[in-house]
């Protein structure tokens, strides 16, 4: 089932044109994430499926309904998705505890307060004042503000900007919970190891267009490039490209008696396909 729609999305602003007929397709239960460089078209494209903008031309279904609808039906339609932006301004003088609380009214089926909390990890923050939260504790809490109205789909824009390792870590396992709950989730990141752990599916967006859309493992033709073999012969650091690794790697154990020095196998990471991708942005 798709909970996303896309078709022909096209927006501009004056001559520029920052969607140029765009399509997608987002089904339920999946995490996508939507990868482009800076001015691509994803901000403007998420900005549309979220009801934030409208569009100059195509068509949006978003949980069956078209985001640039108005009144009463705006807001049962908000009921169910949740947002977190990348920047969100709030007051820091409550603490975790109210915030959630206070946005958890806004909602007619929200989730209970302490389960979210303890959901995003901050039980021992909840009575911490806003402004006293690290960057990873203030991120949960925005994702606890995006998920208290208990969303069929979560719109995620850059959550981790500025995290350590760390805290990465710990946020991309509480979003793969969020999936495993059932949650649906359209992620934007400049982060391709990000989006190499999370995405079921990405979509690559360049100059307002879809480029590809595939799985991690398999966009650009990842899982059947050529893979290079790397190992030290005496003083010398070899390395070859091969369609076929088992086959080198199995010559070379022979040739050494075994182990082979210092082997590395690699095949392109998704980095290197993405970069191949968009090329230069600037053109």
């Amino acid at each position: 089932m798709s909970l996303i729609e896309v078709k022909g999305l096209k927006k501009n602003y004056g001559d520029l044109q920052a969607v140029r007929g765009l399509d997608l397709q987002i089904e339920q239960g999946e995490i996508f994430s939507l990868l482009g460089p800076n001015g691509a078209g994803k901000t403007t494209t998420v900005e549309i499926l979220e009801g934030f903008r409208t569009r100059d031309s195509g068509s949006v279904s978003v949980l069956g309904v078209d985001p640039q609808i108005k009144g009463h039906e705006s807001r049962i339609w908000r009921n169910r998705i949740g947002i977190v932006l990348q920047n969100s301004a709030d007051a820091g003088d409550l603490s975790v505890g109210e915030t959630v609380k206070h946005f958890s009214n806004y909602y007619s089926n929200p989730l209970d307060v302490q389960e979210v909390i303890h959901s995003v990890g901050l039980d021992e923050k909840q009575g911490s004042l806003i402004r006293n939260l690290s960057g990873g504790q203030r991120r949960r809490l925005d994702v606890a503000l995006g998920i208290i109205g208990n969303p069929e789909l979560l719109f995620l824009d850059e959550p981790t900007t500025g995290f350590d390792p760390q805290a990465r870590r710990a946020f991309w396992s509480l979003i793969q919970q969020l999936r495993s709950d059932g949650t649906t989730i359209l992620l934007t990141t400049h982060y391709l190891d990000e989006a190499q752990a999370l995405a079921d599916r990405v979509a690559v967006i360049n100059h307002g267009q879809i480029v590809e859309i595939s799985t991690p493992t398999e966009l650009g033709g990842r899982a059947t490039a050529q893979a290079t073999v790397q190992w030290r012969d005496g003083a010398q650091i070899k390395l070859e490209k091969t369609d076929n690794p088992t086959a080198l790697v199995s010559k070379l154990s022979t040739h050494f008696g075994g182990e082979i020095p210092e082997l590395i196998v690699t095949r392109p990471s998704l980095e290197d396909i993405y970069l191949e991708m968009i090329g230069n942005p600037n053109e």
